[in-house]
């Protein structure tokens, strides 16, 4: 016997839409369950000014299919030059949603992040004052920390200073992959601090990465930690804490890419998150509080209304994740679970 899930239409606060032929084969992954998405500005070259988001966000309506309904939400990438005064007019025409801060050497495409804080902190500031949202990867880069202690240091030298020296910057901590963030973000009593959890995350460990053969498809930035860190991230995505909210960070590569000897870091999840968290929420006896995690939580902390539509969700055979999209750049491998997939996004 199957039952039926009913949402408010879900959306996406952290999503990589890339551009070109990629662009124009993903999008409609996204556009099917969401209604909208903040896009981050990592192209080649980044979205750095209110110009280049205006450009990106025509190329980005302009490859919806025909009759979808999505909104892009756009961001741009902080850089050491970035102009207070371009980010407050794009801010006050509503053409961006947040700024995104990439540490310099960080993930895919963050060669142009920041490398002084000191000279971002004017910007910061007026972030502040206007009440824009600042996403943060929370990583720190040195050489001399391992990598799965990245984001533990960030925390401590980067984030907490940083947020103590500039009172009311509205923080999104984003793809966070560890017990310790998850605390952090719970340590916030003033509405000012936001956390996103991915699919991926709540699905693999880095065991799943390495043990038994090493698997490109689970490598992603940050990279996945201990199963207690997996679990605190799940306890935290299904609690009701309106603090933590999704933000999938889906990022397609071709599989050549993926595939190399130097491989790129991204889980591509936008085709069955929906599907895989509602057997995640299940799993843990948790599903009437799937729309907070997914359709509430979010649009509460970037100051939007919900979306004014509905997604149902049908629990039936069990199917499997995974398989690929073909695009215009490539085959993209689409993030599989490990695990049968019971619940579908009816269209």
């Amino acid at each position: 016997m199957s039952k039926t899930l009913t949402l408010t239409r879900p959306d996406d606060w952290h999503l990589h839409l890339r551009d070109g032929e990629m662009l124009k084969a993903v999008l409609p992954e996204t556009a099917r369950h969401f209604a909208r998405a903040i896009v981050m500005p990592n192209l080649v070259p980044p979205v750095v000014t209110s110009d280049d988001a205006r450009a990106y966000r025509q190329r980005i309506l302009a490859a919806l299919p025909e009759g979808a309904r999505f909104e892009p939400l756009m961001t741009l990438y902080l850089t050491d030059e970035t102009d207070p005064d371009d980010v407050a007019r794009a801010k006050a025409e509503g053409l961006i949603h947040a700024v995104k801060l990439y540490p310099a050497g960080a993930t895919t495409n963050s060669a142009s992040g920041v490398r002084s804080f000191d000279r971002i902190q004017p910007v910061l500031e007026r972030m502040a004052e206007i009440g824009l949202p600042l996403c943060v990867h929370g990583e720190v880069t040195d050489a001399d920390i391992d990598i799965f202690d990245r984001e533990a240091v960030f925390i401590d030298r980067v984030l907490d200073p940083l947020r103590r020296r500039t009172q009311g910057l509205r923080v999104v901590m984003e793809h966070i992959t560890t017990e310790g963030a998850v605390q952090y973000a719970r340590s916030d009593t003033g509405g000012d601090l936001g956390a996103t959890i991915t699919t991926h995350h709540l699905v693999i460990n880095r065991n799943h990465i390495l043990a038994g053969g090493i698997r490109p498809h689970y490598y992603c930035l940050p990279v996945a930690k201990r199963e207690s860190h997996r679990r605190a991230l799940l306890e935290a995505a299904t609690s009701g804490d309106a603090r933590f909210f999704l933000g999938t960070d889906s990022a397609p590569h071709p599989d050549p890419d993926k595939l190399s000897a130097c491989g790129c870091a991204g889980c591509f999840t936008a085709t069955d998150t929906m599907a895989i968290l509602a057997e995640v929420f299940e799993t843990s006896d948790a599903l009437d509080r799937l729309e907070g995690f997914a359709s509430r939580h979010g649009p509460a902390f970037y100051r939007l209304p919900e979306n004014d539509t509905r997604i149902v969700l049908r629990r039936g055979a069990p199917r499997r994740g995974g398989g690929t999209l073909d695009t215009g750049a490539g085959p993209v491998t689409i993030f599989d679970p490990g695990f049968d997939l019971h619940w579908q996004v009816e269209t």
